[in-house]
């Protein structure tokens, strides 16, 4: 066992640290644990009881209470154990308990789709934290030592957590302005993401080491010096590097080069008052030249996280920009702990946080939103959209400050304003100008909401609108105020889909045929299921392959005589194997799928009887075959074979492909991205530079049949800098 994640470790933990802590209560968590998890081990090879225990460790450093660390020590026991919360609750008190409950992972449910898994674990989340935000420092902290020790799991498994962790926990981090965990996150999940592209920043960084410290220690003595000159005290001065994730996104996202990432290098002024800031950033402008349109001011317009600071972006002496930020110690301490600093800095065993602090507004608001929608991919697409890192500031007439999303509109603009505003918009101006209502808005703009009393919101504002806020209000007044319009609209559209994908269903046998997902989506009768597909509660889009399929299956059935379809089930157990290939004559033969062509379902295939290893598929344009139908010995030995009418739902056959592009960091990322967007798993990958400047990259992915291949392949042709995709043993 490490030595860092013992006990021995633990109580120096706490003995180093400022707070005072009950040790005696969370050491009896740790013999608890302890306890529960003997004989369980990690993927390591390591005892599973290192894992609360550095879990416990991050927990102390970000200044947690006692019962916060108790829980750290006890988050999984009530999951992987025979212990229960109430075993918990029994010998540690509801507190600890309501914490370890609130963490606990939700157990697999079988008929839910791995996005569903996703969505409900997401929204059981948010609703713990609404009610005690402890719950989600604990779960970040279990996030960051399993990202440190991801290295141990399989590789899919590794790209799966990096994603999810990527997309959802560093988002939630920063909105707790917990800086130092997100950007820790930010960078492992990166470096699983694009390990390419990680290693390569990593090496630019290692280059330029011994110069970037030359450059930050001459910066800081220099601003030490003139600051010693005007102020009679000293002030905390700092360096710091951008990370690695942050110098990615410079580069792929904006198109820069390293060298032109001017906050790379940055110097931190930590001063005592809000005057004192502004002072020295005249003083800071005065010793260098200030780059235009570099200077933010988060103390009078803070970020959403809570996040204070002045920022400037000036060149030194040497021809170096650099950023500065000048902050005060209580900003600081925000700056870098977040919403933890309520507890790092209080004193005492016992303090509480109150679910009623505003600082949560954010979470209560994505909660609310969710209520009017059952679909479990928009609620993780809002849920990411709403703790985006990037924000915009716009203002009233009156000079009240909105914080939007990125990206924001006019309509979702009123709707932050006040439901009403929203509903009876008819116009807006923006810095005194009418716009159209889709006008992206940007920092700085004020605007202005023109009303009607008679007007009411437009179906085509739900395409519009960026926010899950606006989005879920119009929702709710078409579900109110328009049931009738929204059972025509929505009858009118199921019909129109009907008819455009030749489904005839009699009106008596509709409510039998869609009963599964009126079930799914809470529908009880079916003008409520027409209902929701009006206001936007259903997308119909994401069902009608589902009930093409059901239908085809219908129909099949219904005009298949009974005896006729008995036989041929008969027939075809008969003849079928586990590959999905039938082979005419020869009943439960051994099949095998040939390399040098790697049929998929849909191909036109051919079978080839070897010797002592059954029956090896080939497809029909293979050059082995071709090859060999000119030899009389050989033609004889290749024979009939075809696809099973109806594979087994569960094959899935390995292919590769050999993409080409222009060579770029980031390349590999998008290409996985793009399989992962479309649920394609991924088993392995090669990437190699071209001596003519491109890239050749190798995927091994597992495909239902070559319909879904061709697919893959026309998503991954629209990739960045994609020349070709190709499938090898073509």
């Amino acid at each position: 066992m490490p030595e860092e994640y013992t006990r021995n470790y633990l109580e120096q933990k706490l003995k180093d640290s400022e707070k005072q802590y009950d040790t005696k209560k969370i050491f009896a968590a740790y013999e608890f644990a302890n306890t529960a998890h003997t004989g369980q081990m990690r993927d390591s090879g390591e005892p599973y009881i290192i894992h609360p225990i550095a879990v416990a460790c991050i927990l102390i450093d970000l200044g947690m209470d006692t019962d916060t660390i108790c829980a750290g020590l006890l988050h999984d026991v009530a999951e992987d154990t025979e212990f229960s919360i109430d075993d918990i609750s029994k010998k540690f008190g509801a507190d600890v308990a309501m914490l370890v409950d609130g963490v606990t992972k939700l157990k697999k449910i079988p008929l839910l789709t791995k996005e569903e898994q996703t969505a409900e674990n997401v929204r059981k989340i948010l609703l713990a934290m609404s009610e005690d935000i402890r719950v989600m420092i604990i779960k970040l902290a279990d996030r960051i030592h399993n990202m440190r020790t991801l290295k141990y799991r399989a590789q899919d498994k590794q790209r799966a957590t990096a994603l999810e962790t990527m997309n959802i926990y560093a988002p939630i981090a920063h909105r707790l302005g917990i800086r130092s965990i997100k950007e820790e996150l930010e960078d492992l999940s990166f470096m699983y993401l694009d390990p390419y592209a990680y290693e390569e920043i990593e090496r630019l960084i290692a280059t330029r080491k011994a110069d970037r410290q030359r450059i930050i220690d001459s910066i800081m003595a220099k601003i030490r010096a003139r600051l010693a000159q005007d102020f009679d005290k000293e002030f905390i001065i700092e360096g710091r590097v951008k990370s690695n994730y942050g110098i990615y996104k410079k580069i792929y996202r904006d198109g820069k080069e390293f060298d032109q990432i001017f906050d790379r290098y940055a110097v931190r002024i930590i001063v005592d008052t809000v005057n004192e800031c502004y002072n020295v950033l005249g003083i800071i402008h005065d010793m260098f030249n200030p780059i235009p349109n570099r200077f933010k001011d988060y103390i009078s317009t803070p970020k959403a996280n809570m996040y204070q600071s002045l920022h400037t972006t000036v060149i030194g002496n040497e021809g170096s920009p650099f950023e500065v930020q000048i902050r005060t110690k209580e900003m600081h301490r925000t700056a870098e702990y977040g919403i933890a600093a309520h507890w790092k800095y209080k004193e005492g065993i016992n303090t509480k946080y109150t679910k009623d602090d505003n600082r949560l507004a954010w979470v209560r608001q994505i909660l609310e939103t969710q209520q009017n929608t059952n679909d479990v991919e928009d609620i993780v697409r809002s849920i990411k959209s709403d703790l985006s890192t990037e924000d915009l500031f716009v203002f009233t007439p009156k000079g009240d400050m909105i914080t939007l999303p990125n990206g924001a509109n006019v309509i979702d603009f009123a709707y932050a304003i006040h439901t009403q505003v929203g509903h009876r918009m008819c116009g807006a101006k923006v810095d005194k100008k009418m716009v159209s209502l889709d006008h992206k808005l940007k920092t700085g703009e004020i605007v202005e909401i023109i009303t009607n009393p008679n007007h009411t919101p437009s179906r085509s504002w739900l395409k519009m609108c960026v926010t899950n806020e606006a989005r879920s209000k119009i929702r709710t007044w078409f579900k109110r105020e328009r049931r009738e319009e929204n059972i025509f609209e929505g009858r009118r559209t199921l019909e129109t889909e009907f008819r455009r994908n030749l489904i005839r269903i009699p009106e008596d046998e509709l409510e039998e045929f869609l009963s599964a997902d009126m079930k799914k989506h809470n529908c009880e009768t079916l003008d409520d299921f027409f209902a929701a597909i009006g206001y936007g509660g259903i997308q119909l889009s994401k069902l009608m392959q589902h009930l093409k399929t059901a239908y085809s299956k219908r129909v099949q059935e219904k005009e298949m005589p009974e005896q006729q379809r008995v036989l041929e089930q008969v027939k075809e157990s008969s003849v079928k194997n586990k590959s999905g290939v039938i082979v005419d004559g020869i009943p439960d033969c051994e099949i095998k799928f040939a390399q040098c062509c790697n049929p998929l379902p849909g191909d036109d295939i051919v079978g080839f009887v070897t010797r002592g290893h059954g029956i090896s598929v080939h497809k029909t344009d293979c050059a082995n075959y071709l090859g060999q139908m000119s030899n009389e010995a050989q033609r004889e030995r290749w024979i009939a074979v075809r696809w099973a009418n109806s594979s087994e739902e569960n094959s899935y056959f390995k292919v590769t492909l050999d993409i080409l592009a222009t060579d770029r960091i980031g390349l590999l990322a998008d290409i996985s991205v793009e399989l992962s967007n479309i649920r394609i798993p991924m088993h392995e990958a090669t990437a190699r530079e071209l001596k003519n400047g491109n890239a050749s990259v190798m995927v091994t992915i597992s495909v239902a049949g070559v319909n879904q291949l061709n697919n893959v392949i026309q998503r991954l042709k629209k990739v960045p800098s994609v020349l070709s995709v190709d499938r090898t043993g073509k």
